[in-house]
């Protein structure tokens, strides 16, 4: 499943008001509840809360993925926050996180959370990436952005995909 299927217009705040991390957390699933993903704020944020306490999910870079797997989300769903001016967000490098993705994933999609979880973060570890979400002017935009390098990434894919199984036909005919 792709990121933007997840990840919709009415589940993107490209202007956080929170100043501290509880508050980021909070405004994130007010959104989601907003967008009718969650059945219950509270039993959500406990989940959120507790995979927090395993280890911030603040992974630098300006970037924090919170995330919690929970039997109140009614549809596996994406919230995205943007704080230009930053937030603290206990992340492993120090720096204040500017730019936070939420993934509230059904309590019984274990891959599924996972690989939505590892695509988004192999995405963001680009630079130029980060940037152009930052620089967003709007949902749609910002939308565009993601759905670009999903597709970028998809087709780096299906290259490597290709190569590795012209590697194994030439190994085939060698062996021969």
């Amino acid at each position: 499943m792709k990121i933007t299927e997840l990840l919709t217009q009415e589940t993107i705040i490209l202007d956080l008001k929170a100043t501290e991390k509880v508050q980021v957390i909070d405004e994130l699933i007010d959104k989601l509840s907003a967008a009718g993903k969650i059945t219950d704020k509270a039993a959500f944020k406990k989940e959120i809360l507790a995979r927090e306490e395993q280890g911030s999910t603040g992974i630098g870079d300006g970037v924090a993925i919170p995330h919690a797997k929970s039997s109140t989300v009614k549809e596996p769903a994406i919230v995205f926050g943007r704080s230009k001016a930053g937030v603290d967000y206990e992340s492993l490098d120090g720096q204040p996180a500017h730019l936070f993705f939420m993934i509230a994933a059904s309590e019984g999609a274990h891959q599924h959370h996972l690989d939505t979880l590892a695509r988004l973060a192999s995405m963001l570890i680009d630079g130029s990436f980060r940037k152009q979400l930052l620089a967003a002017d709007s949902q749609e935009e910002l939308l565009n952005v993601i759905d670009q390098k999903e597709k970028e990434r998809l087709a780096e894919e299906t290259e490597v995909e290709a190569d590795t199984a012209k590697a194994s036909k030439i190994l085939a005919v060698t062996a021969c």
